[in-house]
């Protein structure tokens, strides 16, 4: 347990205590952080939203989602009676400035209790039009003028295009320090996420591999079977491209590709991933026709269930031109990846749900087998699964037993369930304690959010101002449409897929 956050008084605001973000994830994840001993002493929760609750009617609801989305279970009492009286409500409409006076009020009176300044966390699980009003009235209210114990947390999207990103920025700038700005990506909380800096940068055999020398190129796929059901009103106006390749796997991308840190400093990972999202080669119409690719799903059967297309989805344009996949080839224009394709592709209502990256190593310069292995032969891979197994396999090519020398592909497995007894931490436990601890090593800084924006608008520009007119064009239980196998497959490849036995 860090010493120094057990003693630091904690007040953590919920702005959308009641929508679904706090019930699936944020609830549980604070009283998992409380199970295992990470929270201050003197900590509170206040949620927030439009619904008159009483504190007792709120934790009522707390203790039933924690009860159905926590990892650790079903709430045993003794451990509620410690959490439950932490959580408190403050009934608020964000978009008046006088409502803000009761959570002056409400954090004085804890202080007060405590004896003691506390560290306060707003954190933005609302709609991403009322960010601004939500910090605009926080200053007004003067509850954001001490930037060493006000922070604030921002869910995406951050942002619709490069325009609104950069105002929002300008925005919160004018109101908070950038110390005190945590842009949230829960991809980033993920075990596996973390754990390849640990691979990179721990390991001496694998730096001097991971460069134009030796990798042929690389793929991030992240895949959905689900479709977009209920959200059809926000995803028509996103689409996979800004909902997912934007920000989670650009993400991805800068976590393969950075260069080698100084030091484990929040600063100096973030100025790396930055440096890699300037490095990478910008899009030009000619170029977004050539390396991007859309689809649409339609109807179709998955897993002995009839499921529609977008187009018949609740609430959706019959005649919609947003895409639900995604794929595009990027390349970085540095000395280490120079030449190097990244492939990433994400979409839904797909084969299998799965997170999976992929490094294709070259093939071994000069073949001195018999002619009869070379059908068995396979390039080196190394195979990163985020979900749904958490693993590191590192496929590499050993003798089949006999007498005959047949090669055969095995894999060298690092995998969570198998090496470690304790369960990993959701995404959000890690990411929350991040924010109380006030380390934003795994937080998108303002510059990084730019530029990531900054590459995608080509497409995102193209895209808009042509509609496809094959749309729908992958059927549910696919891994998508023709033109994205044809996109890797005109560079002689192909995309790489989870073994079976991780299918979920």
């Amino acid at each position: 347990m860090n010493a120094l956050l057990k003693s630091q008084p904690t007040v953590f605001v919920i702005f959308g205590g009641t929508g679904d973000l706090n019930a699936r994830k944020l609830a549980p994840a604070l009283y998992n952080l409380y199970l295992e001993g990470w929270l201050p002493e003197q900590f509170a929760l206040i949620g927030t939203g439009r619904t008159k609750l009483t504190d007792e009617e709120f934790q009522g609801r707390m203790l039933k989602d924690i009860n159905e989305f926590s990892r650790s279970g079903k709430v045993a009492d003794d451990k509620w009676a410690g959490f439950g009286p932490r959580v408190h409500y403050q009934a608020a409409d964000v978009q008046n400035a006088e409502t803000y006076k009761d959570f002056a009020s409400r954090i004085k009176e804890l202080e007060k209790e405590w004896k003691a300044p506390a560290n306060v966390i707003y954190y933005l699980a609302v709609a991403p039009n009322f960010f601004p009003i939500i910090a605009e009235n926080l200053a007004k209210a003067g509850l954001t003028t001490d930037a060493e114990r006000t922070r604030i947390v921002i869910e995406k999207p951050f942002g619709h295009d490069l325009e609104s990103a950069k105002e929002l920025n300008l925005l919160l700038g004018r109101i908070f320090q950038e110390k005190q700005i945590y842009r949230i990506d829960h991809y980033l909380g993920k075990e596996t996420v973390q754990n390849i800096m640990a691979f990179r940068f721990a390991n001496a055999i694998m730096e001097p591999l991971w460069n134009r020398n030796s990798i042929e190129h690389v793929q991030i796929s992240v895949t959905e079977q689900l479709g977009v059901g209920e959200r059809t009103g926000y995803y028509d106006g996103s689409g996979a491209l800004r909902d997912m390749i934007q920000n989670h796997l650009l993400q991805l991308l800068c976590i393969v590709a950075m260069e080698p840190p100084i030091s484990f400093s929040a600063e100096e990972v973030r100025n790396r991933k930055v440096d890699v999202l300037r490095a990478m080669r910008r899009f030009t119409p000619e170029s977004v026709r050539e390396q991007a690719v859309r689809g649409q799903y339609g109807a179709g059967w998955l897993e002995g269930a009839q499921v529609p297309g977008y187009r018949e989805e609740p609430g959706a344009n019959p005649q919609s031109n947003t895409e639900t996949f995604a794929a595009v080839k990027f390349f970085i224009d540095n000395w280490r990846w120079q030449g190097v394709p990244f492939y990433l592709r994400t979409g839904k209502r797909l084969h299998r749900s799965a997170s999976v990256i992929t490094i294709q190593f070259k093939d071994v310069p000069h073949f001195i087998f018999p002619p009869e292995t070379a059908d068995t032969m396979r390039q080196n891979r190394l195979v990163i699964s985020i979900q749904p197994e958490m693993s590191i396999r590192l496929q590499v090519q050993a003798k089949r037993p006999g007498v005959e020398m047949m090669l055969n592909t095995v894999d060298m497995v690092f995998d969570y369930k198998g090496t470690y007894v304790a369960q990993a931490p959701e995404a959000y436990e890690t990411l929350l304690l991040d924010v109380m601890l006030g380390d934003q090593t795994l937080f998108m800084r303002g510059d990084q959010v730019e530029e990531a924006w900054d590459l995608v608008m080509p497409i995102v520009t193209s895209w808009q101002n042509r509609v496809s007119q094959n749309f729908p064009n992958y059927s549910a239980d696919s891994w998508g449409p023709e033109v994205a196998e044809a996109l890797i497959a005109k560079d002689g490849f192909h995309w790489f897929t989870l073994p079976l036995s991780s299918k979920k």
